[in-house]
């Protein structure tokens, strides 16, 4: 776990330094610098563009880290890295021609409920494809073990330029409709120096020579298209629904806030997750099941453990936190504590995504993934008409928790391992004694003072009661290398 944990807490840094431009851009510039609309529209925009992406990468940027190692000569991985960069086009050149001849009739249906959609759907095409292969640049340099820059374009980079964009529109030098055009360069440039940053790792040399397993790689790759699609409508979904099925887009960004506040949560899974992918990969490919075992138990602890203290701030400190913002934005409460819960459950499931794609039991995973899909769809299609945002949020939840379920399962009947220990009981229950002790403990300060203060109080109980049963040997270890507890 040696490289696991440098990269992972390098990662783990750059990623919360995003995620607080992103928190100063969704809770602060969004909402005070763009209207309502438009900052709905964005939301949509990108949403849209999150679940085109996968089939616009047609699954390569798994296909990288899966097959990579399996190769051992220069000329077998010059030939196998050109069709992963050629790939993609048998799928972004079609989309584009269809897009094209049936321009009419997608913004039609996509503006059916609100017009202001219409002028911006290539758009979400172009950031799109500027998604697909910046992950596929970024699966360049994972298998190289290199993940920081990668970490960095991707959890910083972009939100640093659209919080510079959102300032030219408050100064009036941009408008929000130039605004979202903008967010397209941001897109497009952050692609091309991840482009760079993996040519410099390691240059390509273009060989168009037979490939061994062809076969086996197409299939892997087409059947990707389909489990990112799952885990993109999973995630994105409900907003891109809220956009179809609800008159007023403004609900889009009420709703992106709250879940934006949730999905703090999964920030040391994503961090993890870069240098995890390659590793276990890498334990498959060589049926080290030992080793596979271990850091399937160890990532779930160690994840529990950060993303329940997190859980724990989110919790003690969402009434406080949405004091702060204008009022027209505080009904999402629900969504958060709902939404918070699916977000830990995720976490404690450690590397089971890697385990399972990247493993021969890949096909079973998409069937449960199609399955959730539709199961999603239908319940984002009964409960925002009867609930709302509200709604989005317990379709999301039952969804997340239905998948994770099932995959869980599957991992204990194929690999015989389970992600849970008794530690992990532990963790929960000091989490809901945490919760009981603070949740009603309000100090009659200023939100901010009173936020500071009770995450204080929750980290040092939390902390030292982590610390004190070592229910992590990993950070047991970093808080006795970084704190004085001697």
């Amino acid at each position: 776990m040696g490289i696991v944990i440098a990269q992972s807490f390098k990662n783990t840094i750059s990623t919360y330094l995003g995620f607080g431009i992103g928190a100063i851009n969704t809770l602060f510039l969004y909402t005070n610098f763009l209207s309502d609309a438009y900052y709905g529209l964005v939301a949509f925009v990108l949403s849209a563009a999150n679940i085109m992406m996968p089939i616009m990468a047609f699954g390569v940027h798994n296909a990288i880290v899966k097959f990579y190692s399996t190769y051992k000569s220069r000329q077998s991985l010059d030939s196998f890295l050109t069709l992963m960069l050629i790939l993609p086009l048998i799928v972004i050149i079609p989309v584009g021609i269809i897009g094209c001849i049936s321009y009419d009739a997608i913004s039609s249906f996509l503006a059916a409920k609100n017009q202001i959609v219409e002028p911006y759907i290539w758009q979400m095409f172009a950031i799109a494809i500027a998604m697909a292969y910046f992950e596929i640049f970024y699966a360049w340099s994972k298998v190289q073990l290199q993940t920081v820059f990668g970490n960095v374009m991707k959890e910083i980079f972009h939100r640093a330029l659209i919080t510079m964009l959102l300032c030219a529109v408050y100064f009036n030098w941009l408008t929000a409709s130039q605004f979202v055009h903008a967010l397209v360069v941001v897109y497009g440039l952050r692609m091309l120096l991840m482009k760079l940053y993996a040519y410099v790792i390691r240059a390509p040399r273009f060989r168009f020579q037979k490939i061994a397993n062809l076969n086996q790689i197409l299939t892997y790759t087409s059947l990707m298209i389909i489990a990112g699609s799952v885990a993109m409508i999973i995630l994105d979904i409900d907003k891109f629904m809220i956009g179809l099925l609800l008159p007023q887009i403004e609900n889009v960004a009420y709703y992106s806030v709250a879940i934006f506040i949730a999905t703090v949560i999964a920030v040391p899974q994503r961090a993890m997750h870069q240098i995890m992918l390659p590793l276990t990969a890498q334990y498959l490919n060589t049926k080290d099941f030992k080793k596979l075992g271990d850091l399937y138990q160890r990532s779930s602890i160690n994840l529990l453990v950060i993303s329940g203290f997190i859980f724990l701030l989110i919790i003690l400190n969402i009434n406080q936190l949405y004091q702060l913002l204008p009022q027209k934005f505080t009904g999402g409460l629900i969504v958060v504590l709902v939404v918070s819960i699916a977000k830990l459950y995720d976490n404690a499931l450690g590397n089971n995504n890697a385990i399972l794609f990247n493993s021969d039991y890949y096909k079973m995973v998409l069937i449960f993934g199609v399955f959730l899909t539709f199961i999603t769809i239908l319940l984002n299609l009964i409960f925002i008409p009867l609930l709302g945002i509200n709604g989005a949020a317990i379709a999301t939840f039952l969804a997340i928790a239905l998948y994770n379920t099932l995959k869980v399962i599957y991992v204990k009947r194929k690999f015989n391992m389970l992600p849970f220990t008794v530690d992990s009981i532990k963790v929960l229950i000091i989490i809901l004694v945490v919760i009981a002790l603070l949740y009603f403990w309000d100090f009659p300060y200023h939100p901010i003072v009173n936020i500071v203060l009770k995450s204080i109080i929750a980290t040092l109980v939390y902390g030292s009661t982590i610390y004190l049963l070592k229910i992590s040997v990993e950070i047991t270890d970093l808080m006795k290398r970084n704190l004085p507890l001697n």
